[in-house]
């Protein structure tokens, strides 16, 4: 049984800050890509920003000089650092993670149960 648990959502003023964390718990033989998504009211999720095993990184253009995700392979966490929050970062955030549970299996998508990012104008 593998969860994703994430953490660090809130509400915000425009122009502040938040960090999310998001940690895979479980029976976890290895780890590829993680990343970070989110939905808002009546909108298609959308990707925020992904990493690689490696730690290279590809950002949504919305958010590219704003937000920066990091990765502590060792806790099986992904983060994402938030600035300059603005009105149209509301949305629920969520976490993914493309990885395997023994080497025997294929990689497969595991998803956190959201968390809700609100920032007040």
């Amino acid at each position: 049984q593998v969860q994703l648990v994430e953490s660090g959502g809130g509400l915000v003023q425009t122009g502040g800050s938040l960090r999310l964390s998001c940690a895979a718990r479980g029976s976890i033989f290895s780890i590829n890509t993680m990343g970070w998504y989110r939905q808002a009211p009546g909108k298609q999720r959308e990707l925020v920003a992904i990493i690689s095993s490696g730690g290279s990184t590809s950002y949504a253009d919305a958010v590219k000089g704003r937000f920066t995700i990091s990765r502590d392979n060792a806790k099986n966490t992904v983060y994402l650092q938030m600035n300059s929050l603005k009105p149209e970062d509301t949305a629920a955030y969520y976490c993914n993670a493309d990885l395997r549970t023994t080497q025997w299996v294929a990689w497969a998508h595991y998803w956190g149960q959201g968390t809700q990012v609100t920032v007040a104008s």
